[in-house]
């Protein structure tokens, strides 16, 4: 019977998350991050970047774990494509944010920016890891030039992400 409740609780934690996530077509929460590029500080504001185009918006459990490593070394080769159709990539993280800065040059090779998540992220874009508290969970958004979600996508495999997130954006362009 405890067996069937944990597991039944368990189940509810993990489909209530991902019930919760933004969905197409909703509005993308405002914000602004403070992080690193090329081991340089930078700061980031949604709504400014979004009037040179698209923002790829990968948000990943912490900096130096190999699967966010494999994920940013990703995004980094595949750069000149998400530039070739107008879009911006930024990654953000609440795990191992002291560490942003190596990050940035070792696994993203310098290619974009990555961002400590600022206060309020998690709810807003509802990406708390339920294994790990203080972690994101690795969940990708493509937010149109309107602010509008046009791809959520969750998956703690980091493989698929690039490929979801350029599908997306390809459909974007295709439909303008």
């Amino acid at each position: 019977m405890i067996r069937t409740l944990l597991a039944a609780s368990a189940a509810f934690a993990l489909s209530s998350a991902a019930l919760a996530e933004l969905e197409v077509g909703e509005a993308a929460p405002d914000f602004n991050v403070e992080g690193f590029q090329a081991g340089e500080e930078v700061s980031f504001t949604l709504s400014q970047a979004l009037a040179d185009g698209p923002v790829v918006l990968f948000f990943f459990p912490a900096a130096f774990t190999s699967g966010c490593e494999a994920q940013a070394a990703s995004f980094a080769e595949s750069i000149g494509e998400f530039e070739a159709l107008g879009a911006q990539v930024i990654g953000i993280t609440a795990g191992n944010t002291d560490q942003l800065a190596e990050f940035s040059t070792q696994h993203c090779a310098s290619a974009f920016p990555v961002f400590a998540i600022a206060d309020g992220m998690m709810g807003d874009y509802e990406v708390r890891l339920m294994m790990r508290p203080g972690w994101t969970q690795r969940t990708t958004y493509v937010i149109d030039q309107s602010s509008s979600i046009a791809l959520t996508y969750t998956e703690m495999s980091p493989y698929e992400h690039v490929d979801q997130s350029l599908a997306a954006l390809r459909a974007m362009a295709v439909d303008e």
